[in-house]
């Protein structure tokens, strides 16, 4: 109830008259049934925009630091991740990893539709990085087919770094769904789930001509902030 009270009458008919997003290929998302929308990742604001333009909930796993703030602050952060769909994750690596794989994979289990960033983190310079694997396992666990989305012009928006957004349209394109049903049974293969997870990033990359980098964008983070220090 508190979702749709958010969507439909708090946040969402002010962010679509403010910065009217437009969307292309929303038939692509099933009607219903558990899929996941793999999503390349620009800014904070995209788990905001694909959910407010979608008929059916979407369910994104956001990093937990967003819903343990302290003050007025932390209090308004908690509220609105909860109230757009958000579920907290803890991105600390190793039996963390594990505990979010679970999570994802029980909101897919309820037929539902997971939101995830393959990159694992949000672009810091635009360009589509290297997908991590853990889509894959779920999609191959869930039997569940992944739906490649674009983000548009949301890191013109609201740059990394930022608190306050510019008034710039956005767009999401969703692409057509893949299906990895021919892999069943080998989740436990890193091979076949780098396969998936680059046909992922490709099926991304064609969506809108992002320019692609075959490495983590984390890395990326970690060398901009040694340039830095």
């Amino acid at each position: 109830m508190f979702y749709w009270l958010m969507k439909y009458v708090v946040i969402g008919p002010i962010v679509k008259a403010i910065w009217r997003p437009w969307i292309v290929g929303r038939r692509n998302v099933p009607a219903e049934g558990a899929a996941i929308l793999a999503s390349n990742h620009l800014s904070f604001v995209d788990s905001v925009f694909l959910p407010l333009m979608l008929d059916r909930r979407v369910a994104f796993l956001a990093k937990s630091d967003y819903f343990t703030g302290k003050g007025l602050k932390g209090m308004a952060t908690r509220i609105f991740m909860k109230g757009t769909g958000q579920l907290p994750i803890d991105r600390s690596g190793g039996k963390a990893s594990e505990a979010s794989l679970n999570t994802g994979l029980q909101v897919l289990g309820s037929g539902e539709l997971l939101g995830i960033y393959p990159e694992g983190t949000r672009s810091p310079d635009g360009k589509l990085y290297r997908g991590r694997t853990g889509i894959a396992r779920m999609a191959l666990e869930a039997h569940v087919p992944v739906v490649p989305v674009l983000m548009v012009d949301t890191d013109t928006m609201m740059p990394i770094g930022t608190t306050v957004p510019r008034i710039v349209r956005v767009g999401i394109v969703i692409g057509e769904p893949l299906d990895f049903s021919r892999f069943a049974g080998m989740e436990g293969d890193r091979y076949i789930l780098r396969s998936i997870t680059d046909e992922i990033m490709v099926a991304l990359q064609r969506l809108g001509e992002q320019e692609y980098e075959d490495v983590y964008a984390s890395t990326v983070k970690d060398r901009l902030k040694k340039k830095r220090s």
